[in-house]
């Protein structure tokens, strides 16, 4: 009898990680693949990129609206307090045999609460990593003190959950999942890409993403203005201007985003969601990936383009060698992407070096999926390190 898995998902990001092992969950007869959606996938602001997972031959068995119609602190708990609702009465009905989450976001936190008190094994993925500068390094934390089965996408991440009382048996490292459109997708050309999108590139281009960092006091606008003001002092280099997720701050960005773009329609290009073909398509042909993203410390350094990660948000992730960091003010950002434009920077990141692996990580997670053993799982026992604390 195939295993009943539901894979949730609440964000267009998310959702491009998950898509390969959605693929391979969907080929293997020993599962029964459940797919629970939720979060900015049913706003209209963010896309409604529902669409997306259907048209790439995904059924969706149910939907959970969690109202993102702001992003203020009472608004995001309350569609919190929505999604737990909505997430535990649609697994009381699917009745999974077992939960896959991935991240650290407070749709994520919110389901694994839900199957938690209804006893549903949880497999999490991207677990034990550090992102100090938002408030999603507490929420992947508290989902993997919750969660069963683990995925870490490098071992540094693997010996973190292991610290956290995690039993080894049950933490395995399998690389980033992302990684598997790099070897699977096929990219655009420049002229396909140009296209679709309705967009020219330049002799230099660049892809610019840029989250809130919810851990800093400082005005999330205000922060993103500093990037602005960077950019426009390259006026002979084009952007694309992917939108902010639904965090406290994202409406703010992305009103400022619109704005930017608006008033220069001939070298800016604001998007709410690319997709993971037109995403990686993109990066393939930037010079590089600016902003605080997570996928300019994991895609882009596999691609081979330098990252300039800007402020706090991603402090703490492991990184390779074509990262630069820089601080959130405009000269230092205004710096940074002068140096990821120099050859030697475009040389280091050719290397291609990552620590998340060179793919393959949705294969590893499906097998693990099918095969774990499910009696008793949920049952946990806090696996202590002998170490001296002195």
């Amino acid at each position: 009898m195939a295993r009943k898995i539901c894979v949730f998902t609440g964000t267009r990001a998310e959702y491009g990680l998950l898509y390969w092992l959605l693929k391979e969950m969907q080929a293997d007869p020993r599962i029964d693949l459940k797919v629970l959606v939720s979060g900015s996938h049913l706003e209209p602001e963010f896309g409604e990129t529902w669409r997306e997972i259907a048209a790439d031959g995904f059924p969706i068995d149910a939907k959970v609206d969690m109202h993102l119609d702001s992003d203020a602190p009472v608004a995001v708990a309350k569609s919190m307090a929505l999604g737990l609702a909505g997430c535990a009465e649609t697994l009381d009905r699917l009745k999974p045999d077992l939960l896959v989450v991935l991240g650290d976001r407070y749709e994520a936190l919110a389901v694994t609460e839900a199957a938690l008190l209804l006893q549903i094994p949880i497999a999490h993925i991207h677990g034990g990593e550090a992102t100090e500068g938002a408030i999603d390094e507490q929420m992947r934390h508290a989902i993997t003190k919750m969660a069963h089965v683990h995925f870490a996408a490098a071992e540094p991440y693997r010996e973190r959950i292991v610290q956290m009382g995690e039993a080894p048996e049950r933490v395995f490292t399998v690389g980033a999942p992302g990684l598997d459109h790099i070897g699977n997708t096929k990219l655009l050309s420049r002229s396909e890409l140009e296209c679709k999108l309705g967009f020219r590139f330049s002799e230099r281009n660049l892809l610019v993403t840029y989250h809130p960092a919810t851990l800093d006091r400082a005005n999330p606008v205000t922060s993103f203005q500093r990037l602005l003001d960077a950019l426009d002092r390259l006026p002979e280099v084009n952007i694309v201007i992917t939108k902010s997720n639904a965090d406290v701050g994202g409406h703010a960005i992305n009103a400022a985003i619109d704005t930017y773009a608006g008033e220069r329609r001939e070298r800016v290009l604001a998007v709410s969601s690319l997709g993971q073909q037109r995403y990686l398509s993109v990066i393939a042909q930037v010079d590089a990936v600016v902003g605080n993203s997570s996928s300019g410390i994991i895609e882009a350094p596999a691609m081979g383009k330098p990252t300039v990660n800007i402020g706090p948000r991603q402090q703490g992730r492991v990184r390779a060698p074509s990262v630069i960091d820089c601080a959130d003010n405009t000269d230092a950002i205004l710096a940074a992407i002068g140096c990821a434009l120099s050859p030697a920077a475009q040389a280091i990141a050719a290397q291609r070096e990552s620590p998340y692996g060179r793919g393959g990580a949705s294969k590893r997670i499906k097998d693990v999926l099918a095969t774990v053993e499910l009696d008793f799982l949920v049952v946990k026992r806090f696996h202590r390190l002998h170490i001296s604390l002195n």
